[in-house]
């Protein structure tokens, strides 16, 4: 059976209907015909209880509000008059499998259930089941309640959430597109630079700017607006940079030791993570190694059992002057790289032994304390 209630106003006091309950009794004080009838009578739900052949014996106010009939043309009917005509056979099997092994619970769990008006019209209901044991044997006692309301919120959130991702896909792809503008003209503005300084300071800003492009673009392929897998980001991140730095050849190579699992991470920390990536690469490419050295860069990323993301930028070149200090640096790199790693609420240790090794630890989420 399939059904539930519409309306929350309260029911009229029914006229005594005439049918063949007989009242339920139980281990402790019984519990009297006129006393049942008024609890059932007054529930905010739809009340039906039937016997075990399926006859309905008992409704309430709220059942002829919701399904549009006298309880006079309900009484002594089968239930299947409730249910809609293309499900009625089921329904029958269904009900003589509950009163095989009878216990309160929900009826049709992950099917939907819908109640018939007597003039034929659906509605989505829930149905809750109850054995009852009565003089005549066991009988059920099903609530049931409308949800048609509830389907039709649930279906306003649902277009909604689709709504919003249909945007955010929109605005991603947008900030994609103007990010690679933007490396465009800072590359046409290079070419046209006469000073090579200037022309690597603009190369440098192309880089930063295709780090946070790439954030966008892994947001827009992937559908997922609220995180990414970081392995998959620094794969495509080293594969851009190596291309930046293609003139070094086979000279200096780059490698990513990617996580035994998915790390993943939320935008906030992305476009820093992937930032600070970026420069701690460049700074080695273009100062750890002497025009003849060969040698080589290796990024590493781990996730700890306390949630703190390891990751670490590492190479075998003639490594950090022993009186560099990074917090007093002039330089706008390591400024930089100090700058992102307190946007994660990281911590940073440098090694200058066999060349230099940047490690970062950072936790994989802020803290309720450092969001407000």
């Amino acid at each position: 059976m399939d059904a539930a209630p519409t309306t929350n106003a309260p029911p009229e006091k029914p006229e005594p209907a005439s049918c063949p309950f007989v009242p339920p009794h139980a281990a402790g004080p019984a519990l009297g015909e006129d006393s049942f009838r008024r609890v059932v009578e007054w529930a905010p739900s739809a009340m039906v209880m039937i016997d075990q052949a399926g006859i309905i014996v008992l409704v309430n106010a709220q059942t002829e509000r919701m399904f549009d009939y006298d309880r006079q043309v309900l009484i002594g009917q089968p239930v299947e008059i409730l249910v809609p005509e293309r499900f009625r056979q089921h329904h029958r099997s269904f009900r003589a499998g509950y009163f095989g092994d009878p216990a309160p619970r929900p009826m049709g769990v992950g099917r939907d259930l819908a109640g018939c008006r007597a003039d034929g019209s659906e509605f989505p209901i829930e149905i809750g089941l109850n054995p009852i044991a009565t003089e005549a044997g066991t009988m059920v006692l099903a609530s049931i309640i409308d949800i048609t309301e509830r389907r039709r919120a649930q279906q306003r959130l649902e277009d909604a959430l689709l709504e919003k991702t249909v945007l955010l896909n929109e605005v991603h792809h947008r900030v994609k597109n103007n990010l690679q503008v933007i490396t465009s003209l800072l590359n046409l503005q290079a070419d046209f630079a006469a000073d090579p300084r200037l022309r690597a300071i603009l190369a440098e800003s192309c880089g930063r700017v295709k780090a946070m492009a790439l954030t966008h673009q892994l947001l827009y392929e992937r559908k997922d607006f609220s995180r990414l897998d970081l392995g998959d980001y620094l794969e495509r991140l080293v594969q851009s940079i190596r291309t930046s730095y293609r003139a070094s050849g086979d000279r200096i190579s780059l490698r990513l030791q990617s996580p035994s699992s998915d790390v993943q991470l939320d935008l906030e920390r992305a476009i820093p993570c992937g930032l600070l990536i970026n420069e701690l690469v460049t700074n080695s490419y273009k100062h750890a190694f002497t025009a003849e050295r060969h040698g080589e860069i290796v990024i590493e990323i781990s996730e700890d059992a306390d949630a703190q993301i390891n990751l670490s930028v590492s190479d075998n070149g003639v490594g950090l002057p022993p009186e560099a200090d990074l917090a007093q640096s002039s330089s706008l790199g390591l400024q930089l790289v100090q700058l992102f790693v307190e946007q994660l609420h990281g911590a940073l240790s440098v090694e200058r032994e066999s060349g230099t090794r940047f490690s970062i630890q950072f936790p994989k989420r802020f803290a309720a304390k450092e969001i407000a």
